[in-house]
């Protein structure tokens, strides 16, 4: 609930600042209606109010660096907190340091936080006050404005009512220029605003000397040199009451300065008799420590004295101790040697046995080595002998078959010589003689060489290749 209140607060803040933003931003864009007021005449209103624009914003400029060395001052303070904090160990001294550096940066903040509420209602204060002015204003221009549609003829000297004087808090110089308005006709003195702008630009041009009067009859031709010399005697009242006003803001403006600057200054005393009470109490604070610090010296010494005569007590008892369990070990590493070389000599007794029987083992396993390659040997050369029966068969079966294609070949070779070496008798004109076979052919064709073959003759075989 109150995190939503913060939050619609925040958000009526931020609204009205907004607000005034604009509204600034108006003022601004109006401030350059100043030349053409100057163009108009209106120069010493046009002054005035650039004179107390300068003057608020001295003041503005002035509050800034107040508020700028205020604020420094406290984010040193809080940059000399945090490097206490990150450079140094933990000790009584930091401690009573850090809440030093803290109560003065406490101090600064709620100074700060006083200072801006006094601001904030001095500020409150003139905004009501300006908002009276700015409402009696508004009444008197009213009032002007029914006074000239009643009797527009009327003398300046009656022209309007008297209205109800404004606030007391006013400076009679206000007062008094403000009755002089009302009384007189308001700003132009009962004049139609074209005749009193007139008036104001010979009067200018002529630094108010008397020779300025011909040429106002000229440009007010509906004005006699009387009204023209009530009306200077008039502006002439309206200036020296203007000027009285402007001083009169002026000290009252420095009043207020000079009061701001004394309750700064009250404000600078209290807080230095404040920092030298908080420096005596420090002291004091600072003496109550070294006096706690030296006691308690005084009892880490005693806890550092019994602390050492108990360490020295455990010392003797750790001695006695050691040398009891050393001892004990001595004893134990004598028994383990004893066990160890026990052991040791069985292990040799029994390598020496593994040894021995490897040996015969590898003795018996060669012999039989041995003697399987003697039977190997025996066996190969058994094979040998008989591949080689094998081989001389082979090749007498192979020479013996050789021998009969020989035989067999002769024979064939023999036989066909026969056959071929018989009793044949030459016959030359055999050549040209027709064969059988062309008889035979020429016995089934026609004269004309054409006709059907009922039969293919091959060549014939001889007959001394018929039987092979």
């Amino acid at each position: 609930m109150e995190e939503r209140l913060g939050q619609q607060k925040a958000t009526e803040f931020l609204r009205e600042a907004e607000r005034m933003k604009r509204q600034i931003e108006k003022v601004q864009k109006e401030r350059t209606l100043g030349a053409q007021c100057r163009k108009n005449g209106w120069t010493d209103w046009f002054g005035e109010l650039e004179e107390y624009e300068n003057l608020l914003q001295e003041e503005r400029d002035a509050e800034k660096m107040n508020l700028q060395k205020q604020l420094l001052k406290i984010h040193n303070g809080v940059r000399t907190f945090q490097r206490q904090l990150t450079d140094v160990k933990p000790c009584p001294e930091l401690i009573e340091k850090l809440k030093e550096i803290m109560t003065e940066v406490e101090i600064s903040v709620n100074t700060f936080k006083e200072d801006q509420c006094l601001r904030f209602e001095e500020l409150l204060k003139e905004e009501r006050i300006c908002c009276q002015e700015i409402v009696a204003y508004e009444k008197k221009m009213d009032n002007w404005t029914l006074a000239v549609k009643s009797d527009p003829k009327l003398p300046p000297t009656a022209a309007t009512q008297v209205t109800k004087p404004t606030d007391g808090d006013f400076p009679p110089e206000v007062r008094a220029l403000e009755s002089f308005l009302q009384k007189t006709g308001g700003p132009v003195g009962g004049w139609d605003q074209y005749d009193h702008q007139a008036f104001l630009k010979v009067w200018t041009k002529h630094c108010g000397r008397p020779a300025f009067r011909r040429e106002a009859k000229l440009y007010l031709p509906g004005k006699s040199l009387e009204e023209i010399e009530q009306h200077e005697d008039w502006y002439q009242q309206l200036i020296f009451l203007q000027d009285k006003k402007r001083e009169a803001i002026q000290r009252w403006k420095t009043g207020r300065r000079q009061e701001r600057q004394a309750r700064i200054r009250g404000q600078e005393d209290a807080e230095q008799a404040e920092r030298r009470e908080k420096e005596a109490g420090t002291k004091a604070q600072q003496h109550r420590a070294e006096q706690e610090r030296r006691e308690a010296a005084r009892q880490l010494e005693e806890w550092k004295e019994r602390k050492k005569r108990k360490e020295e007590q455990d010392e003797e008892q750790r001695l006695a101790e050691e040398i009891h369990h050393r001892r004990r070990a001595q004893e134990e590493r004598r028994r383990q040697l004893e066990v160890k070389l026990t052991i040791e000599e069985q292990l040799r007794l029994r390598r020496e046995e593994e040894e021995e029987r490897e040996r015969r083992r590898r003795e018996e396993e060669q012999r039989e080595i041995e003697e399987r390659r003697r039977e190997a040997a025996m066996g190969i050369k058994r094979f040998q002998e008989r591949d080689l029966h094998k081989v001389e068969a082979k090749l007498q079966d192979k020479q013996l078959k050789e021998q009969q294609e020989a035989e067999r070949q002769k024979r064939i070779t023999a036989k066909i010589k026969e056959k071929v070496e018989g009793h044949i008798s030459r016959d030359p004109s055999r050549l040209t003689r027709p064969t059988k076979g062309w008889e035979e052919r020429m016995k089934h064709v026609g004269p004309s060489g054409r006709g059907a073959v009922l039969q293919m003759f091959h060549r014939a075989v001889p007959s001394w290749r018929q039987g092979l």
